[in-house]
């Protein structure tokens, strides 16, 4: 029977060292960071739930790590990176003290940016065998992210997002191997047509969508595009497109204190009254009450 994966906050159970930055405590959406002081050790690593990025801040040492019976040995100094695959146990040694910044990637936040990249669906993403890695770029976005742990502020999410993105990018263009999925039925959209019926969907949920509008955007008939379309998502066009404006209702409502019947007509609904008894067979309960949490 396998060992459950650990998680970043597992890890000095393992590798003890003195914590200097962490994660807010409301956490980042597919990323986290931490920072660790350590004194020369021989550790083991259990099979990790999360990508791991380890930057060298401080401290020049000799490193080895064993990896499936295979051991590689590198001299690391600042501005070096290691990169570890997730779901992989490995073995460190290293003689000198080191301070390091660690950033954990999601297997989810990583096939995201790998999506985008190739418009393809993913099936797995492995990070070469890395110890010793010249990237400046790896390096300067696990440091910056780690800044923003520690400083903080308005916008903070937005500029983690931004390096989350870059860092997964650099990884996927030079340090990974990705197994695509293959196409398992024949007859359904393509990822790149869900993405542009998806953003057509976000800005245009004001207006009435017709089905036409959602063929014409990627070029079907339409009834091609009923039959297709269902196929894929398993769903009618009109219930997709109905959940769409019920999620998109559901930010406002909690996001902001506008009007309902303003909200009604921002993601579509023919009236409040529509909007009322649309939301409440799909959530269960009506937007008043959502938005109080009754």
């Amino acid at each position: 029977m396998s060992q459950p994966l650990i998680l970043p906050d597992d890890l000095p159970t393992w590798v003890p060292g003195e914590l200097t930055v962490h994660s807010p405590d409301q956490g980042w959406d597919g990323v986290s960071v931490r920072g660790y002081k350590y004194a020369r050790s021989d550790v083991d690593v259990p099979a990790m739930r999360d990508y791991m990025i380890v930057a060298y801040h401080r401290g020049d040492t000799e490193m080895s790590r064993e990896m499936e019976g295979r051991w590689t040995h590198h001299s690391l100094r600042p501005g070096d990176v290691s990169l570890l695959t997730r779901a992989a146990q490995s073995h460190w040694v290293w003689p000198r003290d080191i301070e390091v910044v660690h950033v954990y990637l999601t297997e989810e936040e990583l096939a995201a940016t790998c999506r985008q990249m190739y418009e393809r669906e993913v099936d797995e993403i492995e990070l070469h065998d890395v110890l010793k890695a010249d990237d400046p770029a790896i390096y300067r976005a696990a440091i910056q992210i780690a800044s923003e742990a520690a400083r903080g502020g308005v916008g903070s999410r937005l500029i983690v997002d931004s390096l989350a993105c870059q860092l997964s990018v650099q990884i996927l263009r030079r340090h990974a191997h990705v197994r695509f999925r293959k196409e398992s039925r024949t007859g359904c959209l393509s990822h790149h047509q869900m993405r542009v019926l998806n953003e057509l969907i976000r800005t245009e949920m004001g207006s009435d969508l017709t089905l036409q509008q959602l063929a014409d955007a990627i070029g079907l008939s339409r009834f091609h595009f009923a039959r297709t379309f269902k196929d894929t998502t398993g769903t009618s066009a009109h219930e997709y497109v109905t959940m769409q404006r019920v999620e998109r209702a559901k930010v406002l409502l909690q996001r902001t204190r506008q009007p309902l019947s303003d909200i009604a007509a921002l993601c579509g609904f023919a009236d409040q009254s529509h909007f009322t008894r649309v939301f409440g067979q799909r959530v269960g309960v009506t937007p008043g009450k959502f938005r109080s949490g009754t």
